[in-house]
């Protein structure tokens, strides 16, 4: 009897936009299963914009069902506030994902690029174009959705390296 596809959700952490992406696992197979961005609004007062993030989070969970998260790790930049900020708006992803009792991965943006394009310096548009290759059919909300499920293409792929790690030294 064949497993049930394991859910993963992306998640590409910003304060302005998060993006989420969900694929299923099934076996060597993966499939699209939605994908979206949640935005703030910059007027409203940064623990509102954390406190609507929090929430939209928990409602995408809540109806994704996700076996386990993935989440993209934070580059700072020159900007201190702004860096500060993404770390912010990355930390309610985090919490989000913990409460929902799911295990997450953490993966750096070179890592996302090299498992989903070949290449650590891809560029958006390579990655775009990547996930639409990996996903067909897949009708993406934005950059901020397609990064989101390239982190979870390459969640399911240290998963399954993992697994036939597991196998390989099991067989010893």
């Amino acid at each position: 009897m064949t497993p049930p596809p394991a859910i993963i959700l992306g998640l590409d952490p910003g304060l302005g936009t998060t993006g989420w992406g969900v694929i299923a696992v099934e076996g060597n197979r993966l499939r699209h299963v939605a994908n979206g961005q949640i935005k703030t609004e910059p007027s409203m007062p940064l623990p509102r914009r954390l406190a609507n993030l929090h929430a939209a989070l928990y409602d995408v969970i809540r109806q994704q069902q996700p076996d386990g998260a993935a989440v993209e790790e934070v580059l700072g930049n020159s900007n201190a506030q702004s860096t500060l900020k993404l770390g912010q708006a990355r930390g309610i992803v985090l919490l989000s994902a913990a409460q929902a009792g799911l295990i997450v991965g953490e993966y750096h943006p070179s890592i996302v690029k090299k498992a989903t394009v070949g290449t650590g310096g891809a560029d958006k548009k390579q990655v775009q174009a990547m996930v639409g290759h990996l996903l067909p059919g897949v009708k993406l909300t934005g950059p901020d959705a397609a990064d989101a499920l390239a982190v979870a293409i390459t969640h399911a792929h240290h998963l399954a390296s993992a697994r036939a790690m597991q196998r390989r030294n099991s067989a010893i």
